[in-house]
């Protein structure tokens, strides 16, 4: 089940589907604060993936650090951390009204899109 605390600002027609994956054995702190009137901001555990939708402009900074500190360490732009959307193929079709009764109707692919 996805969770979205802070939807994208309901001016923005496109999105992006983007996922973060913390590579680091640290706590991470993942912002977007480059986009008005929207505020973004998620902890990643080391191995965690962050999937999240963004607006193309969107860059998310990464913070890296221990508990009374935190450094920006990087600031990646969304565009390139955008995955892509397929409607799922499913071998049965109990398999597809299983996941459409609990509201899944695509899945991410977690490959880059260039």
């Amino acid at each position: 089940m996805s969770q979205m605390f802070d939807p994208i600002p309901a001016d923005s027609s496109a999105r992006l589907l983007c996922c973060y994956v913390n590579a680091t054995s640290q706590m991470q702190i993942a912002r977007i604060t480059n986009i008005p009137n929207w505020y973004f901001e998620r902890v990643v555990f080391p191995g965690q993936r962050l999937l999240f939708e963004a607006v193309p402009d969107a860059h998310l900074e990464i913070h890296t650090g221990m508990m009374a500190s935190a450094i920006l360490s990087d600031r990646l732009p969304c565009s390139t951390l955008c995955v892509e959307e397929r409607i799922p193929m499913f071998a049965s079709s109990s398999q597809e009204q299983e996941l459409k009764n609990e509201g899944i109707t695509s899945l991410a692919v977690l490959t880059s899109v260039e």
